[in-house]
C-alpha cells in the first residue's frame, strides 16, 4: 500500500514540515524501518538519527525543538505513540470479525443455557447447561462453558479457553487462548497419610474490564470465591491459586505465581516471575519487582525486590554490600595477618621486659 505522508497528517491531525510530503508503504518500529516506513519518535531530541534509522518519514512531537536529517520526512503531532498506532492501524487493519456473527451448526449448545444478542459463536465450542451468554459475546473455536457459566456483554474467549461450572466472567473482558478459570485448588487433607482433595465448591468471579492472558490458570475457591476485581490485567503464563482476591485495575506481569488465600489492593504491579507465598496481603498501588519472593506483608505504595524481598532501597544496599564482599574478603584478611604481626610483637617485648 501506498500513501502519501499529507494523507497520514490528516488521519492523525498533524502536520508536515513544509517541503517534506512524501510516499510511505508501511509503518515500522526505529529499529526495522526501511527508506519506505513511517517510524515514531517520542524523544527526538535524544536520538543520534544518522544511525537510529532508516525510514523514509518520522512522527514527532509538535513541540520537538529538533531539526532531523534532509533524509527524513517529517509528521508532527500532539502524541506520536498514539498517532503511531492509529497509522499502523491503517497499514494493518485488525480483522474485526474473526468468528462470523451468529451460532455455528457446529457448537454444541445446551437447551437450558441462555444466549444473548449478536454473538459470535465458532464451531466446536461446547456450553453447558444453565449458562448464560450476554450481548455481544465472542466465542472462538474450542471454547468451554461448563454447566451454569455466565459470561457478560461483549466479552470475548479466544481458541481452547475453559471455563469451569459456575464461575462468572464480567463485560467487556478477553481471555486469550488456552487459559483455565475455575479449576480445583491445590488444596489436599494428609492428615491420614493420603492426599485427599479437598472442598471445591466454590468458583471464580472476574470483574468487567478484566483481560487474560494465554496460558493463564486462575483456580476455584474451597467455598466462596475465587476473584478478579474490575480492570485487572493478566499477562501470559500466570497462575492466581484458590482464594485469592485481587483488587482492582491490577497489573500481573508474566510467569508470576501468587498462591492461595492471597488478598492485593488496587493498582497493584506484579512484575515478571513474582512468586507469592499463601494468606499474604499487599496493600493499594504497591510494586513487586521482577523475580520478587514476596514473604510477608506489603504495606500500601511500597516497592519491594528480591528473595525474599525486602523494600527497594534496602535491597539495593544488601547488593552493594555483596557486590564488595570480595574486596572486603581481602581486607579483613589483611587486617587479620596485621593483627597477627602486632600480637607477636607484643609478645616478644614481654618476654623481653620479663
Amino acid at each position: 500500500m501506498q500513501v502519501l505522508l499529507s494523507q497520514l497528517a490528516t488521519l492523525t491531525g498533524g502536520v508536515i514540515d513544509e517541503g517534506q510530503d512524501c510516499v510511505v508503504e508501511q509503518a515500522s518500529p526505529l529499529h526495522s524501518a526501511d527508506q519506505r516506513s513511517v517510524t515514531f519518535a517520542e524523544k527526538p531530541e535524544t536520538l543520534d538519527w544518522n544511525v537510529v534509522t532508516k525510514a523514509r518519514a518520522v512522527v514527532v512531537p509538535k513541540d520537538a525543538n529538533v531539526c532531523l536529517p534532509s533524509c527524513f520526512a517529517v509528521l508532527r503531532v500532539d502524541n506520536p505513540k498514539a498517532a503511531f498506532e492509529k497509522i499502523a492501524a491503517f497499514f494493518r487493519p485488525r480483522r474485526t470479525e474473526l468468528v462470523k456473527k451468529g451460532v455455528s451448526e457446529l457448537a454444541s449448545i445446551a437447551k437450558s443455557a441462555k444466549i444473548g444478542k449478536d454473538v459470535a459463536v465458532a464451531p466446536f465450542v461446547v456450553v453447558g447447561e444453565d449458562c448464560v451468554v450476554g450481548d455481544g459475546v465472542t466465542l472462538h473455536s474450542g471454547v468451554v462453558l461448563l454447566d451454569g457459566v455466565s459470561i457478560g456483554d461483549n466479552t470475548t474467549l479466544f481458541p481452547n479457553v475453559v471455563i469451569y461450572e459456575n464461575c462468572v466472567v464480567g463485560k467487556n473482558c478477553l481471555i486469550h487462548a488456552n487459559s483455565s478459570i475455575g479449576a480445583y485448588g491445590f488444596g489436599y487433607d494428609s492428615s491420614t497419610g493420603t492426599h485427599v482433595l479437598a472442598a471445591q465448591y466454590g468458583n471464580v468471579e472476574i470483574g468487567d474490564d478484566v483481560e487474560i492472558g494465554a496460558c493463564t490458570t486462575i483456580d476455584r475457591a474451597a467455598y466462596d470465591s475465587t476473584r478478579i476485581g474490575a480492570g485487572t490485567k493478566i499477562d501470559n503464563h500466570v497462575m492466581i491459586a484458590h482464594n485469592c482476591s485481587l483488587g482492582a485495575k491490577n497489573m500481573i506481569c508474566a510467569s508470576v505465581g501468587v498462591a492461595g488465600s492471597v488478598t492485593t489492593g488496587d493498582y497493584v504491579v506484579m512484575a515478571g516471575q513474582v512468586g507469592v507465598r499463601d494468606h499474604i496481603k499487599i496493600g493499594k498501588g504497591a510494586i513487586l519487582g521482577a523475580m520478587a519472593g514476596v514473604m510477608s506483608d506489603v504495606p500500601a505504595g511500597a516497592k519491594i525486590v528480591g528473595i525474599p524481598a525486602t523494600p527497594e532501597k534496602e535491597q539495593m544496599r544488601k547488593q552493594v554490600a555483596l557486590a564488595r564482599l570480595p574486596q572486603t574478603q581481602k581486607e579483613v584478611k589483611a587486617l587479620k595477618a596485621e593483627l597477627e604481626a602486632l600480637q607477636k610483637k607484643i609478645a616478644e617485648l614481654e618476654q623481653n621486659n620479663s
